[in-house]
C-alpha cells in the first residue's frame, strides 16, 4: 500500500469490548470504518456503518483491506477462514487466540500460507506505563534486573453477579483467570524480560458461581536469572479511582534501583538505598480502557501496513504466549515446575 493510502476496515463482533475497537478506528485518520457484523444485527447497526449479520455477506459486499475479529475464541477459526477465502490479507484477531495451541498453530499457518498479515490483539504491552517501564529497563535505570512482580487486583470477582454486567460468558469459562486475563501479563512479561524458560503455577477457584479459576500465583523463570511473579486475585482491589486502568500494581527490582507502577498509571523510579522516588511517567487520565492501549495497538498495526514499520504480536510469534499458558495449566495440574516448549 502507498503511504497516502487509507485502510478500509471492517469488524466482526459487537459485544462489550468492541466499543474500544470501533471507537479507536474512528480516531485514526488513515482508516475508514466501512462495516460492522454481528449475529445481533441491532448491535452491528449501532455504529452507523453498513451492518450485517453474516460475515461472508459483509466481506463480499464491502471488500475491506483489514478485518478486525472481535469474537470469543470459539469464533476465531471460522471467521479467519472466511476472511482468507474472501481475499482479506490483513487481519487482527482478539485474544485468547483460538481454543488451544493446536488450533492457534493451524490458524497461524493458514494465514502464513495465504500471505496474510495476522496480528493478535494483545494490547496490554501497548499500555503507556509498560512502554515507559520498557524504556527505563533498556536504559539500565535499575542496573541488573533481578525480580519483577505484578499484583492483579481488579476487585470485580465477588458474589453471584460477578462479570455479568460486562462479559457474562466469563462465568462459564472452564479456564478463566489464566486463559482470559493473566495471558495479558504472560505477553507483557515476555515483552519486558524475554521469553520464560519455565513456570510454576498454583491456581484457585474462590467464587463458586464460576466454572474456572479466579486466583493464581505464577512464577516465571526469565533469561539472565530474572524471576517474575504474577499474583492475581479478582476478588481483591488496589488503590485506584479506576480499578480497570492498570488492574493492579507492579514492581521491577534491580541492583541499582526499582521501578513501581501505581494504580493511577504513574511510574516511579527509586534509586537503590534511597527513600525517595522520582516520577518518570505521570498519572493517566484516559477514561476508556487501559490507557488507550487499544488505540495504541491499532495505530501500530496501521503504521506497519501503510509504512512498513515492524509489527509486534504477529500470530506465529504469539504462539509462544499460548505455549506458556499451556505450561502454566500443566504445572497447576501436576504441582511441578514445567519447562516452556517453544512452538
Amino acid at each position: 500500500m502507498s503511504p497516502s493510502a487509507r485502510l478500509r476496515v471492517a469488524g466482526v463482533g459487537a459485544g462489550y469490548f468492541s466499543q474500544f475497537h470501533y471507537g479507536s478506528w474512528r480516531r485514526i485518520p488513515e482508516v475508514e470504518l466501512v462495516a460492522c457484523c454481528d449475529q445481533d444485527l441491532s448491535k452491528a447497526q449501532a455504529w452507523g456503518v453498513p451492518a450485517f449479520d453474516r460475515l461472508p455477506d459483509m466481506l463480499a459486499t464491502v471488500q475491506p483491506d483489514l478485518l478486525d475479529i472481535i469474537l470469543p475464541p470459539e469464533g476465531h477459526r471460522v471467521a479467519l477462514a472466511q476472511a482468507l477465502e474472501a481475499g482479506v490479507r490483513a487481519i487482527i484477531c482478539q485474544k485468547p487466540f483460538g481454543v488451544d495451541l493446536d488450533e492457534a498453530r493451524a490458524m497461524a499457518q493458514d494465514a502464513a500460507e495465504a500471505g496474510a498479515t495476522l496480528v493478535i490483539h494483545e494490547n496490554f504491552r501497548f499500555q503507556p506505563w509498560y512502554r515507559a517501564i520498557k524504556a527505563a529497563l533498556d536504559a539500565g535505570r535499575v542496573g541488573t534486573l533481578q525480580q519483577a512482580t505484578f499484583r492483579m487486583r481488579p476487585g470485580d470477582g465477588q458474589g453471584p453477579n460477578a462479570y455479568l454486567d460486562r462479559q457474562p460468558y466469563f462465568q462459564q469459562m472452564e479456564r478463566f483467570l489464566v486463559h482470559e486475563t493473566a495471558v495479558h501479563w504472560v505477553d507483557t512479561f515476555r515483552f519486558l524480560m524475554g521469553d520464560p524458560t519455565a513456570v510454576y503455577a498454583d491456581l484457585q477457584r474462590l467464587n463458586p458461581v464460576i466454572a474456572g479459576e479466579d486466583a493464581a500465583v505464577i512464577l516465571f523463570d526469565h533469561p539472565r536469572q530474572v524471576r517474575a511473579l504474577f499474583d492475581g486475585n479478582r476478588h481483591l482491589d488496589h488503590a485506584s479511582d479506576n480499578l480497570r486502568r492498570t488492574m493492579g500494581e507492579a514492581l521491577f527490582e534491580g541492583t541499582e534501583g526499582s521501578i513501581s507502577l501505581r494504580g493511577d498509571g504513574s511510574v516511579w523510579l527509586r534509586a537503590f538505598g534511597s527513600l525517595d522516588a522520582v516520577e518518570i511517567l505521570g498519572s493517566n487520565t484516559w477514561e476508556g480502557f487501559g490507557g488507550d492501549c487499544v488505540h495504541a495497538l491499532q495505530n501500530h498495526v496501521v503504521s506497519g501496513l501503510l509504512h512498513q514499520t515492524p509489527i509486534e504480536n504477529q500470530a506465529l510469534d504469539y504462539l509462544t504466549v499460548i505455549a506458556i499458558e499451556q505450561a502454566i495449566y500443566t504445572s497447576a495440574a501436576t504441582g511441578r515446575k514445567c519447562k516452556v516448549e517453544t512452538p
